[in-house]
């Protein structure tokens, strides 16, 4: 991967290189109180919210990097990050 000047990556390159090896926390989506906004999806950095076919929203955890901005913009408050226990 190309580096910008100053060590800068470009954002959705985790499309290609897979960066939830390394997170601590991961978001975890509860449907019951999900609104089907999209906000989520609209703020992830990394571009890895899909749709499932209910039209609510989950994160691809291989490509998930655990930043919590999705959690902190959901005005439902249907996004909680946990602490992620390795194996």
């Amino acid at each position: 991967m190309k580096l910008l000047p100053g060590g800068i990556v470009k954002p959705k390159t985790t499309v290609v290189n897979k960066t939830g090896a390394w997170r601590t926390f991961i978001p975890v989506f509860d449907e019951d109180k999900c609104k089907k906004c999209g906000i989520c999806e609209t703020f992830c950095p990394e571009d890895c919210i899909s749709i499932d076919e209910n039209e609510f929203r989950h994160p691809d955890y291989d490509f998930c990097k655990g930043c919590g901005i999705c959690a902190e913009e959901c005005p439902a408050d249907a996004i909680e990050m946990k602490y992620e226990e390795k194996e």
